[in-house]
């Protein structure tokens, strides 16, 4: 096998980012067609599968807001979509970067359709503990924060070569 074969390209960083894009909005669309908002259902005594909508952003930052923060975070989504193409552009054989970045442009695109079909983001993962309830999320969330976590492992790993 050539190096060449083995080296990922941005096709294949685009289609995971599609993959985690439909697995969102997939999920997303048995949640709103299946449940009504509010809804609440126990799985385990930590996780519970729940309907909520969030017109914020992440832990509902700005969602009481009269509206102007759905347009800010989409278009917030939009240029970091455009940046991360750039990125996964000119570093496509950079195999954890890019997934991590894959992983966080699948994540901001899936809300942003979110917020341009409905206005606010689906959400339905619910973990708690004790009484204290973590903020709900949805796919997209959990793909952004996998995502961010390995671009702090990717970096962690880069300095540690650098240092040789």
């Amino acid at each position: 096998m050539s190096k060449a074969s083995v080296t990922p390209s941005l096709k294949l960083w685009l289609a995971l980012a599609v993959l985690v894009i439909l697995l969102d909005q997939l999920t997303k669309l048995l949640i709103v067609g299946q449940y009504p908002l509010g809804w609440s259902q126990p799985v385990t005594h930590f996780f519970n599968l729940v309907r909520v909508h969030n017109t914020g952003a992440a832990f509902s930052f700005l969602a009481s807001a009269s509206g102007w923060q759905r347009w800010f975070f989409t278009g917030l989504g939009g240029v970091a979509a455009v940046l991360i193409v750039w990125m996964l552009r000119s570093h496509p054989g950079q195999k954890l970067f890019g997934f991590a970045l894959s992983l966080i442009l699948g994540g901001a695109i899936g809300n942003v359709i979110d917020r341009l079909m409905y206005g606010y983001v689906v959400d339905f993962l619910d973990v708690h503990w004790a009484g204290w309830h973590f903020p709900a999320f949805n796919l997209a969330d959990s793909a952004i924060t996998l995502g961010a976590g390995c671009l702090l492992l990717d970096e962690f790993l880069r300095v540690r070569r650098a240092k040789g």
